[in-house]
């Protein structure tokens, strides 16, 4: 009470007047409820009709495998990487350096492809991707035409890999949502790998 009287002196030289919140109280709930009292004595009616019953089946409770990808642009050498989640939650990294000439949307189809590459070697047929790079995955759904000629041939191998598969989704997904492949391709560019 004390600190509550000094701060409201305080504000009074900057005319702020200072004011409490309200909360609700327990022994407010309780006279609600003793004034409203719940019958516990009513019947409960168990007879349903099978009229209004419906079955659904629910395809997309079963376990798939998913793939995050991101390629990362920096001062040092790019890199690019994609976690793989198997259905029972193991996590299988990969990662890779580019050498040659790149802009950050080959980065993000490069780090789609090896991720692809690397799940089909484990011979999975369905599949969710998620990638925070908007052009390579509303590219790949057939939502935005692919015009820059570097990156046809990308988009063209990355559609014949997706014919591997009997199910594969790919689902955009905001940088901050993207961070397990984010931090993989980070760490992979701040690495320097020996033979």
């Amino acid at each position: 009470m004390r600190n509550i009287a000094k701060s409201r002196c305080q504000l009074t030289e900057y005319d702020i007047e200072y004011m409490s919140c309200t909360s609700v109280k327990g022994q407010a709930i309780a006279d609600h409820l003793a004034e409203f009292p719940v019958e516990d004595d009513t019947p409960v009616n168990s007879d349903f009709s099978d009229e209004g019953i419906l079955q659904v089946d629910d395809e997309e409770g079963l376990p798939t495998w998913k793939m995050y990808f991101d390629g990362v642009v920096n001062s040092t050498k790019p890199s690019i990487g994609a976690i793989l989640i198997s259905p029972d939650g193991r996590y299988y990294p990969v990662e890779a350096k580019i050498d040659f000439p790149h802009t950050n949307n080959v980065t993000e189809y490069e780090a789609c492809i090896l991720g692809l590459q690397a799940v089909i070697d484990f011979k999975v047929k369905e599949l969710e991707v998620f990638g925070d790079s908007m052009l390579t995955i509303f590219q790949t759904l057939g939502q935005w035409k692919t015009k820059d000629a570097k990156l046809i041939p990308y988009h063209e191998h990355l559609e014949e890999l997706t014919e591997n598969f009997e199910k594969v989704l790919f689902t955009y997904t905001p940088l901050i949502k993207n961070q397990f492949a984010n931090a993989l391709a980070t760490l992979t560019s701040m690495v320097s790998i020996t033979k």
